[in-house]
């Protein structure tokens, strides 16, 4: 699904990417842990494609060079990324915007346009799941949402557009118990044997409810260590010091 191999990236002449290698197979989901300035919110803005990074190594989505395939393309072949701190669109709607997101997704699918009232349908069991007001649908993207309502407004998109590869930049960053078992049951209910999982976080919490496939420790641009849930559990209990 995703295979990263020697991937360097910088910025304004810092290296801060060094030679990531990750692969990620179908049905799979891999957490990437580290420190502050370990490289993991630069990890998500090149898989997401944002300018201004000058960037080498292999870096393929089903096959596809990656950073071929345009910004405003990604979603339509199934790429999702949640970032951490989800922007505020005034003047868009929060049902329309989702709505018109889904129908270029069906579109270049080949499938038909969703009409007004099986969407409606659709996202109002959606929200339901994830314990949304259905007030929030109709609230401009975002704008005056709390923390929590903003990622919970992320997991809804995911669980709308039905992508193959998400990616969840620390969506657990400032959420309560409640948002965080919400944001968790979510991703629970998405996993499959199609779709895989690149969650991105600086502490072990989410990925007690997640139970993820593979936990990798970014250090200084690289995986410096592998392993199950027992080594997210380890670095909880005595910090990333001396993983190098």
């Amino acid at each position: 699904m995703l295979e990263i191999k020697n991937l360097k990236a910088s910025i304004n002449n810092k290296d801060i990417l060094k030679g990531l290698n990750i692969s990620i197979k179908p049905g799979e989901l891999h957490a990437i842990m580290g420190p502050n300035g370990s490289g993991k919110s630069t990890l998500a803005n090149v898989l997401s494609g944002k300018e201004g990074y000058k960037i080498t190594g292999e870096l393929k989505y089903q096959g596809k060079n990656l950073e071929e395939i345009p910004i405003d393309e990604r979603a339509q072949q199934g790429i999702f990324l949640a970032f951490q701190y989800p922007t505020e669109i005034p003047g868009v709607n929060t049902s329309n915007f989702l709505r018109t997101s889904l129908n270029k997704v069906r579109k270049s699918q080949g499938k038909e346009e969703l009409d007004a009232l099986s969407f409606i349908k659709m996202i109002k069991d959606k929200s339901k799941e994830l314990g949304m007001d259905e007030k929030m649908l109709s609230r401009q993207l975002n704008v005056g949402f709390s923390g929590g309502e903003k990622k919970k407004n992320e997991i809804l998109q995911m669980k709308i557009l039905d992508p193959n590869l998400i990616i969840l930049d620390e969506t657990d960053s400032g959420l309560d118990i409640d948002a965080l078992k919400i944001v968790a049951d979510g991703v629970n209910s998405s996993r499959n044997h199609k779709k895989s999982f690149l969650v991105i976080t600086h502490y072990q919490r989410l990925l007690n409810f997640i139970n993820p496939d593979h936990v990798h420790v970014l250090s200084d641009g690289k995986i410096v260590k592998s392993g199950t849930m027992k080594l997210a559990e380890d670095l909880e209990r005595s910090g990333y010091k001396g993983i190098n």
